[in-house]
C-alpha cells in the first residue's frame, strides 16, 4: 500500500500566538518556520499578557531543539512525528514584489510558501497555516494551499452542549415524587421511556401539559434530583436556565461551570450573585477579564494612567455589583457588605493577566468575556487551579473581539465541547434575555 506523502506546513506567527504547543500537532507531516516568524515573536517576549508568555513558551520550545541542522534540513520531533525546520529567505521572491511590492513580515512569510511551493512541483504538498483571513486570500491568488490552524476547533456547533434539555409528556407519577422527599427519581427508566442522554450534572425541564419540575442528573447516585428556585443575594432567577446556574454555581460538588449565552441573559450577572452567596465557602472572590483592546492596539495607546486604561474593561462587572448592592437598602449590612469586601481585597476585580503568580487556592473565580481566550490559554487558566476552587467560565461565543477567533475556535466553545460529560463540570446556555422586551429584540434582530 503506497504512502501518502508527507506534507509541508509553514506557520505564520498567528498561529504561535495562538498555540505555542502547535508545533506537536501536525502528526508525521514536516514544519517549516520562516525566520521572519522568530523576528515577529522576538517583539512579543516581554510583558506579562498571555500572548507574551505564550512566546516565550515557544521559544524555549524551540530552544531545545537546538543545533545548526534546524536550519539545514529541520530536526525530528520525535518518532511517527515530521521534522521542523527554521527557513532563511533572501528578500522577497520577484514574483511577490511584483504583485504586493511592499516589503513587510506577512509578505515575507508568503514567500518562504510560495517558493517552497514551486520547488515542490506539486510532489509534496505545500500549505501555509495562518489565523489571518487576508493572508490566507493572499496565499490563494498566489496558488499557493493555505489553511486555518483547526486542530483545536470544536466539530461542530449545532451540537454544541447546552447542558440542559426539556422532557415533554412525563407521567405525573415521575414529576411528583420529585416534588416530595427525598425529591429525586431513579434517573435510567425515565431515560429509556424518553430517550434522553444521562450527561453529568445534565438540567431537565420535565413536564406534562398539567405541570412542570426542574431537575438534575446525579452521576453518583444515578437520580434524577429536584432544583429548587431559590434567590442568591437578593436576585430571583427568571428563567428555568437561570435557576440551572445558580443551582450548578452554589453546589460545592461542581468545581467547574461555564455559562454562555448573548448579551442581557444574565451570565455576569447570576456568576457575581452567587458568588455572593457562598462567599464564606471562599477565602476570596476573584473576577477577571481578558483585554482585547479595540483594533487589535495595545493598551499604552490609550489616555491616562494605569487605572484609568483599565476602567472602560471592568466597568460592567462594577455594575453587575452594583445591580446585586443596589437589592438591599443602604443601611442595610447586606449592602455595606460587599464595599467591605472589596476595601478588604475579599472582592477582587482585574484583568486576566493580572492573576499571573497568584496563588488559587479557596477561590471562587469567575473568568468574564472567556470567548476572546484561546483554548491554551484556557488550558493555562484551568490548570492552575487549586485546592477548594470554584472556577466559573462564562461569554458569548458570537460576540468575539479576538481577531483570530471565532465561534469554533475560541477557548470557551473548546472547553465545553471537551469537559461535557465529566462529573466535576456542569454547562449552561442561557438563551432568554432579561434585560428588557427592547434589549431582546435587538439581540435577535441585529
Amino acid at each position: 500500500m503506497a504512502h501518502r506523502p508527507r506534507k509541508t506546513f509553514i506557520l505564520d506567527t498567528n498561529v504561535i500566538l495562538h498555540d505555542p504547543s502547535c508545533i506537536h500537532q501536525f502528526q508525521e507531516n514536516n514544519i517549516v518556520i520562516p525566520l521572519t516568524v522568530i523576528e515577529e515573536m522576538d517583539h512579543f517576549k516581554r510583558g506579562s499578557q498571555v500572548i507574551n508568555l505564550n512566546a516565550r513558551e515557544f521559544a524555549r520550545t524551540l530552544d531545545s531543539l537546538t543545533g545548526n541542522s534546524i536550519f539545514n534540513g529541520g530536526v525530528s520531533l520525535g518518532e511517527g512525528k515530521g521534522v521542523v525546520q527554521i527557513a532563511i529567505a533572501k528578500g522577497l521572491s520577484a514574483e511577490i514584489q511584483e504583485v504586493f511590492r511592499e516589503d513587510n513580515p506577512d509578505h515575507r512569510i508568503l514567500s518562504v510558501a510560495y517558493d517552497l511551493h514551486k520547488s515542490s512541483g506539486n510532489r509534496k504538498p505545500v500549505v501555509l497555516i495562518t489565523k489571518d483571513v487576508n493572508m490566507r486570500m493572499k496565499a490563494k491568488a498566489l496558488g499557493v494551499r493555505a489553511e486555518d490552524y483547526t486542530t483545536d476547533r470544536v466539530r461542530s456547533l449545532d451540537s454544541l452542549y447546552s447542558g440542559k434539555e426539556t422532557v415533554e409528556e412525563v407521567d405525573d407519577n415521575s414529576i411528583s415524587a420529585l416534588y416530595h422527599a427525598p425529591y429525586e427519581l431513579p434517573a435510567e427508566p425515565l431515560s429509556r421511556i424518553h430517550r434522553f442522554e444521562l450527561i453529568p450534572n445534565k438540567y431537565f425541564i420535565l413536564r406534562n401539559p398539567s405541570r412542570s419540575v426542574l431537575a438534575y442528573y446525579d452521576p453518583v447516585s444515578r437520580l434524577l434530583r429536584k432544583v429548587d428556585k431559590t434567590h442568591v443575594s437578593g436576585i430571583k432567577p427568571r428563567n428555568a436556565e437561570q435557576t440551572f446556574a445558580a443551582d450548578a454555581l452554589t453546589r460545592a460538588s461542581i468545581p467547574l461551570v461555564t455559562l454562555t449565552g448573548k448579551a442581557g441573559t444574565g451570565k455576569t450577572l447570576i456568576a457575581l450573585a452567587s458568588a455572593m452567596a457562598v462567599r464564606r465557602e471562599y477565602r476570596q472572590i476573584f473576577v477577571a477579564r481578558p483585554l482585547v483592546p479595540l483594533s487589535n492596539k495595545d493598551m499604552g495607546y490609550l489616555p491616562g494612567d494605569i487605572e484609568s486604561k483599565l476602567a472602560p474593561y471592568m466597568q460592567p462587572i462594577w455594575d453587575n455589583l452594583k445591580i446585586i448592592q443596589n437589592q438591599y437598602p443602604e443601611e442595610d449590612r447586606q449592602y455595606q457588605q460587599i464595599d467591605q469586601m472589596v476595601k478588604e481585597h475579599k472582592l477582587v476585580v482585574e484583568p486576566l493577566s493580572y492573576i499571573r503568580g497568584r496563588s488559587l487556592q479557596k477561590i471562587f473565580f469567575i473568568v468574564d468575556e472567556a470567548q476572546n481566550l484561546t483554548p491554551h490559554e484556557i488550558k493555562t487558566i484551568i490548570t492552575r487551579a487549586g485546592d477548594s476552587v470554584k472556577m466559573v467560565i462564562t461569554g458569548d461565543i458570537y460576540q468575539i473581539d479576538h481577531p483570530y477567533l471565532d465561534a469554533e475556535s475560541n477557548g470557551l466553545s473548546y472547553l465545553i465541547d471537551r469537559f461535557k460529560g465529566q462529573p466535576l463540570y456542569s454547562h449552561i446556555n442561557l438563551e432568554k434575555g432579561e434585560r428588557s422586551e427592547l434589549a431582546e429584540l435587538a439581540s435577535n434582530l441585529l
